[in-house]
């Protein structure tokens, strides 16, 4: 062989080396990077079912919040709701019928002093005009009380337990009695200003017949 083919030879010999050399570096290589990104891949999904196992348990712990949540709020909506019922404990209780029969009691004795005063000629007009304001009062702050008393005894109008129902009607009781308890002391004031003013006059007719006095 001449000198240059044997270069030739040499060339090729040492390419052909070099170019398989690169391609067994190139799948080696290609092997490698596929391991690593089947490795990656494998972590991803690792990553990836941690963080479903993640949501599910945020999921599932919402959900039970949730529900607990809603629970309560059932529980708490009916015992707001079982509030507005009016129990037989008060319905039953013994102040309501002493605040009637404290208005029954007020209506009657405002009309009857009302009645007796005017037909005393010892009270002037102006001072039964200004009687009748008093009694007016008297009268609408007690209608005010079995208003209140309605209210109290009545489903659906009040959210209150037992007991605050049974001290409400305790304070309209009370303020029902002393609204009784002052219109017989002015009653009796003006009775007694009324004979006062007939025993002066030497009227004792007067006296007996409207007052009952001697």
């Amino acid at each position: 062989m001449k000198g240059d083919e044997k270069d030739n030879i040499s060339t090729l010999a040492i390419c052909f080396v070099n170019t398989n050399g690169l391609k067994a570096q190139t799948i080696v290589d290609a092997l490698q990077q596929l391991a690593l990104d089947y490795q990656k891949l494998a972590g991803m999904k690792s990553m990836l079912q941690q963080m479903y196992k993640g949501y599910e348990v945020v999921s599932n712990g919402y959900n039970s919040v949730k529900n607990i949540s809603k629970g309560n709020f059932d529980l708490h909506d009916a015992f707001l709701n079982s509030l507005l019922l009016v129990s037989p404990t008060v319905r039953k209780y013994p102040r309501v019928k002493d605040i009637i029969n404290d208005q029954a009691t007020i209506m009657a004795e405002y009309k009857a002093a009302a009645g007796t005063f005017k037909q005393d000629k010892h009270i002037t007009p102006d001072e039964i005009g200004n009687m009748m304001d008093v009694y007016n009062n008297i009268v609408s702050s007690s209608l005010g009380n079995l208003d209140e008393l309605s209210i109290v005894m009545t489903d659906n109008k009040l959210r209150m337990s037992d007991d605050e129902r049974l001290q409400l009607m305790d304070r309209i009781y009370a303020a029902g009695h002393d609204q009784l308890t002052f219109l017989r002391h002015f009653n009796d004031h003006a009775r007694q200003v009324a004979a006062a003013r007939a025993a002066q006059a030497n009227d004792q007719q007067t006296i007996k017949k409207l007052y009952g006095l001697q």
